[in-house]
């Protein structure tokens, strides 16, 4: 993907490629139904209440980002900072609109957000994912490719144990930060 960026301030930038011109920002509380949407149209991620939709595009609106493309939200990243670990973001949800997938857009929307100033601190991000979503697998395995391949995978919650039968299994991915090729 070549890149140019046109526009960048602390809460939005434009980017155009060869194909598409791309808005990132920071999510507001009127987006919560069309992240619902998105993510809804986003198998395997699991939906969620449009009222937690709300909330990430509110309450943690700084720690998550949208991307645009032609004014429709193509892209969402939610994320936190872990309360009892405030160097680490969790990365909850990674989505993009199936019909522009293969653009490089999860990654670049992670490369923004960790752009941003309030979040330089940032010294690992962490994950859950299961076994069969082969698309963060990708994402999260190139960041840490990234960053001197140092990450961990550890069971975080176990399908018979924790969801009782339920939910498949979701693996902690937790990928230390090297300030130096961010």
């Amino acid at each position: 993907m070549s890149t140019e960026t046109i526009y960048q301030n602390a809460a939005l930038t434009r980017l155009r490629t060869d194909e598409d011109e791309w808005v990132f920002r920071v999510p507001r509380t009127d987006d919560g139904i069309n992240i619902h949407s998105l993510i809804a149209n986003c198998p395997p991620l699991d939906e969620n209440s449009s009222y937690c939709n709300f909330l990430q595009s509110s309450h943690f609106s700084k720690t998550c980002i949208v991307a645009e493309h032609d004014g429709e939200i193509a892209g969402f990243i939610s994320a936190y900072l872990k309360p009892d670990s405030p160097h680490d973001l969790f990365v909850w949800q990674v989505a993009v609109s199936p019909n522009m997938r293969g653009k490089g857009l999860a990654y670049h929307m992670l490369q923004e957000l960790l752009m941003r100033e309030h979040l330089q601190h940032v010294e690992a991000i962490e994950t859950t994912i299961t076994k069969s979503n082969e698309g963060s697998w990708h994402l999260f395995k190139k960041l840490d490719a990234a960053n001197g391949r140092k990450g961990e995978v550890s069971v975080f919650l176990d399908e018979a144990q924790h969801f009782k039968g339920h939910h498949d299994t979701e693996f902690l991915f937790r990928i230390p930060l090297n300030k130096n090729t961010q």
